[in-house]
This record gives structure tokens, C-alpha cells and sequence, in this order.
């Protein structure tokens, strides 16, 4: 369990749990392929805990076009339900 930063501080950040945890995982992802670190010192030595250190630091934050590209995605799906 993860207990830096508490999910309280992280969901001041972002208010979706769900968005909280894609965008840790995607950063999560960047930081094991080797990309920068954007912190100087981490407490937690994995990566998801990481992620989550710089999200709470908001040195990470959701592209908002991604977001628009998402909820388009999201209207698609649920018209083709529909159809």
C-alpha cells in the first residue's frame, strides 16, 4: 500500500480516481523505459510510487487534448452501443 502521497493530497490534484490512475500508470511506464525523473529524490524506489510523488508535486499533469481525445472515444463507443 502506498502511503507517500496519500491519496487525499492526490485527488486535490485530480478529482477522477480514474484519470489519477492512468496517468500514474503512463508515467510509471516513461520512468521504467528510462525517461527522466522529474524529482530529485523519491521515497518510494518503484516506479507506480514514483509517478505518483511527481503527480503530487504536479510535475505531471493530463495533456488536455488527451482528455478530449478520450471523451470523443468515449461518444464513439457509446453510439456504436447504440447502432
Amino acid at each position: 500500500m502506498i502511503s507517500y502521497p496519500s491519496i487525499d493530497d492526490l485527488l486535490k490534484r485530480y478529482d477522477s480516481r480514474y484519470s489519477l490512475a492512468v496517468l500514474a500508470a503512463k508515467r510509471a511506464h516513461e520512468l521504467e523505459k528510462g525517461e527522466p525523473k522529474m524529482l530529485a529524490s523519491y521515497e518510494s524506489p518503484k516506479s507506480v510510487g514514483q509517478a505518483l510523488e511527481e503527480i503530487a508535486k504536479g510535475k505531471v499533469i493530463i495533456d488536455p487534448d488527451s482528455v478530449l481525445l478520450e471523451q470523443e472515444a468515449e461518444r464513439k463507443l457509446k453510439k456504436q452501443e447504440e447502432d
